[in-house]
C-alpha cells in the first residue's frame, strides 16, 4: 500500500470522493451542495454477506464446519467454567451440535457419497 505525505498533492481526500451537485437552476446565485458517492452496494449495517450465486452443497459444507468449529470452542470453554455457567454452555453445546448433524444430513441427502456401500434401506416401524 502506497504511503503519502502531507504535502503530497497525490494523496487522496474525502472531496475526491465527492461530487458537485446544483441544488436548483431558480436562485439568482449558483448554490452547489456535496452529494457523496456510494462506494458498495453493501448496507453499512451489514458487515458479512455471502457472495451471491454459491452452490448450496458449498454453502451447507461451509455451515457444518463453522458448526463444528462452534462446537470445538464450546468444549474446550466448558472445560474452564463450573456450576450452572457449565451447565448453560453445555446445552449451548449440545444445540450446536444438533445443528451440525442437520446441516450434514441435508448435505448427504442433496449429495449422497457413491462411496459407501449398497446396503437396504432401514425398516422403520
Amino acid at each position: 500500500m502506497k504511503k503519502f505525505g502531507k504535502n503530497d498533492p497525490q494523496r487522496p481526500t474525502d472531496a475526491t470522493h465527492l461530487k458537485l451537485v446544483r441544488a436548483g437552476d431558480t436562485t439568482e446565485h449558483d448554490t452547489r451542495i456535496r452529494v457523496r458517492k456510494p462506494r458498495r452496494s453493501v448496507p453499512i449495517n451489514q458487515i458479512l454477506s455471502v457472495a451471491p450465486g454459491v452452490d448450496t452443497l458449498t454453502l451447507l459444507h461451509q455451515a457444518s464446519e463453522t458448526l463444528a468449529s462452534l462446537n470445538a470452542v464450546l468444549v474446550n470453554f466448558a472445560v474452564k467454567l463450573d456450576g450452572s455457567n457449565r451447565v448453560m454452555l453445555g446445552a449451548i453445546q449440545q444445540l450446536a451440535g444438533i445443528a451440525e448433524l442437520l446441516v450434514a444430513q441435508a448435505r448427504d441427502n442433496l449429495d449422497p457419497r457413491n462411496d459407501a456401500p449398497d446396503a437396504p434401506a432401514p425398516t422403520r416401524h
